[in-house]
């Protein structure tokens, strides 16, 4: 007996595969490739995030923390066009996860030498990994979701669902370890700032920070709370991180199955092709409706995420409280997001997707509205921590949902769905980075407002045509479990 496999060019060959039947023990067989996913995601996602939440504050001399996040999206967007189908159906999705992991690497080298030359090469690489590495794990999460529901009687949008939800719960956690890191190094034996110097700050924050920052003509920059951490400190946040990377590819290399073992019978998007015909299914995939009106709700996850950590760190945190804060406050957020991502699941088998929609956002527009207002000062702990930990609930309920929600509506064609996610994602990441240098604070909040009311319209057009409803199949999917002759094979996939 033999079944269709893709070859390293992309074209069908047989391999011969013994036919079993599926043990109730498979399920905890493929909760554990979820859960080994989400924790390598989760230590290398320790490094970036920790090290992304910092860019705008320590590489803050002519922008260049923000113009390297900046390269990193804009490289995203070309990856996210040309290679993710391209890299999965020559890689297959578990070494594609592992492989690209190393492109984070040099980005964390760089830190030890930072400038323009170092920072933007090393950002562009790592945008160029990421596209394929995201729809990799997205197209993994979604099969092994569908394999699961012939072995229980839950639905596969529910699964698909809870399996993000549990992966963005290890994903949110990242925020927590990566700032726990950075800041317990930043502030370990920190002399104190003199009493003058606080009472100055708050004279002035109130007028010169939040809302109203403007970069270095605001005022805030000039303040001690914003100054360059000592190089050695920064070198060894750096040595954490880069450690961190290595390990979290290894964890993908020697403890995720292949993925042929749950794709009997289905066809990808990008299953079979190659070149310009694997470009082509990620485009054609603009055609559909429901991608277009999904398309505004997708930029505004990466706006949004974009302003929390370039825009919210530096105009509220870093200059009103202190650099130094900055990762306690993000770990506030990482918390909050991976609790709300986890509950995420459950709630949607409950309530459905609508009623978690519109709560986030409410959620999310009040927050902006409140930012609009709220003046800092260095005595405001609480709300610093609060904002970071509702901004938190709403970004695990929007990646959750709308992820969700992208496998949902392409079903079959999973690839490319999740590389459109990314590429539109990561545009509104880089549009926001990229004039952040430019526009006062309370003019970002302006553009997210209108982002998110657009997006909102968008996916409301989407429920009300039924093409949810539609997209659910009413059958389960008829998947065996196979697996190759020889048990050592695990090169593809």
């Amino acid at each position: 007996m033999a079944m269709d496999k893709t070859n390293a060019t992309g074209q069908f060959a047989e391999v011969p595969i013994e036919r079993i039947e599926y043990k109730p023990s498979e399920r905890w067989r493929i909760w554990r490739n979820i859960l080994v996913i989400g924790a390598a995601f989760m230590v290398n996602f320790t490094a970036f995030m920790g090290a992304t939440n910092l860019q705008s504050s320590i590489n803050a001399d002519q922008s260049l923390g923000t113009f390297t996040l900046a390269s990193i999206y804009g490289s995203l967007i070309f990856s996210n066009i040309f290679l993710p189908t391209l890299i999965i159906s020559l890689l297959g999705c578990k070494w594609t996860i592992s492989l690209c992991i190393l492109t984070y690497v040099p980005f964390m080298a760089a830190q030890f030498y930072p400038k323009f030359y170092t920072m933007i090469p090393a950002g562009l690489l790592l945008g160029i990994g990421a596209g394929p590495l995201w729809c990799a794990k997205c197209t993994y999460l979604t099969v092994a979701a569908e394999a699961f529901s012939t072995l229980s009687d839950v639905t596969a949008d529910v699964l698909v669902t809870r399996f993000f939800g549990v992966f963005f719960m290890f994903y949110q956690m990242a925020q927590v370890w990566g700032n726990l890191i950075s800041s317990a190094v930043l502030s370990y034996a920190m002399d104190e700032v003199p009493a003058n110097v606080t009472v100055l700050n708050s004279s002035v924050v109130a007028e010169a920070c939040g809302a109203n920052f403007c970069g270095a003509t605001s005022g805030g920059a000039e303040s001690p709370a914003i100054e360059r951490p000592p190089e050695e400190r920064i070198h060894l946040i750096s040595s954490i991180y880069l450690v961190c990377m290595i390990v979290a590819s290894l964890i993908v290399a020697f403890g995720v199955d292949s993925l042929s073992r749950y794709n009997r019978g289905r066809s990808g998007s990008g299953t079979g092709l190659s070149g310009i015909k694997l470009l082509a299914v990620t485009l054609k995939l603009l055609k559909e409706k429901s991608q277009l009106l999904i398309l505004p709700i997708i930029i505004f996850i990466g706006a949004e995420q974009a302003f929390l950590f370039a825009d919210y760190n530096a105009s509220f945190v870093s200059c009103a409280w202190g650099i130094s804060n900055i990762g306690y406050v993000m770990i506030c957020f990482g918390i909050t997001n991976a609790v709300a991502a986890l509950g995420a699941g459950s709630l949607m088998k409950l309530t459905g997707r609508k009623p978690l929609m519109i709560f986030a956002f409410c959620l999310h527009m009040g927050i902006l509205v409140f930012l609009l207002q709220w003046k800092p000062t260095p005595n405001q702990t609480a709300t610093f921590f609060l904002m970071s930990g509702l901004w938190g609930i709403c970004d695990s309920m929007w990646l959750v949902q709308v992820n969700a929600l992208s496998g949902i509506l392409f079903p079959g064609k999973e690839e490319a769905a999740f590389s459109n996610f990314r590429l539109w994602e990561s545009t509104g990441s880089v549009i926001t980075y990229a004039y952040s240098p430019y526009l006062c604070t309370h003019m970002k909040i302006y553009v997210l407002m209108g982002i998110l009311c657009l997006g909102m319209v968008g996916y409301g057009l989407i429920e009300w045509t039924g093409k949810t409803d539609r997209a659910v199949p009413a059958s389960k999917p008829d998947f065996e479990l196979v697996t190759n002759s020889d048990p050592n094979d695990t090169t593809k996939l």
